[in-house]
């Protein structure tokens, strides 16, 4: 597909505030969570040639975002920076759109689990597209995603 940038723009209107919510899911931090849907939108439009058919634009662009978010993830844990993952004020900063409870109770999920429910939640992935994305066994992802899902009930209860 030629790197038309009206094209590009309408296919990006259909999924960016799918884009942010998946990445605050992941990065649980807003600025951080921006960051790495501007890298990965650069990172699609320079790479727009690559993409074969419109229709596939939004699988594509979800897999350059995870990769960029377990790019920083892992960074800022090589830099020793604080991520949210240690935090005491679980979901102070962070709205998702959705209620306290919820915030709260997907706090409680480790990073893979929140991008494996992201994934499904937010992209609308099954589990042989989220291995695909994360480079995991297709079994591997339903069983942390049902136990992701338990851990959450548990929590809401």
């Amino acid at each position: 597909m030629k790197r038309d940038e009206q094209t590009f723009i309408s296919l990006y209107e259909k999924v960016y505030k799918e884009l942010y919510r998946y990445a605050l899911c992941i990065m649980r931090n807003p600025h951080d969570a921006e960051d790495c849907v501007s890298e990965a939108v650069l990172k699609a439009y320079e790479k727009m040639a690559s993409l074969r058919a419109e229709e596939a634009f939004k699988s594509w662009i979800f897999t350059i975002l995870a990769n960029v978010c377990k790019k920083k993830l892992k960074d800022m844990s090589k830099r020793g920076e604080e991520t949210m993952e240690g935090r005491e004020e679980v979901g102070s900063s962070v709205n998702y759109d959705l209620p306290l409870d919820l915030q709260k109770a997907f706090m409680v999920l480790s990073n893979q689990e929140r991008q494996i429910i992201g994934l499904s939640v937010y992209g609308g992935y099954n589990s042989t597209e989220i291995a695909a994305i994360l480079k995991l066994n297709q079994n591997t992802v339903r069983s942390k995603r049902s136990r992701a899902y338990a851990r959450l009930r548990l929590f809401l209860e």
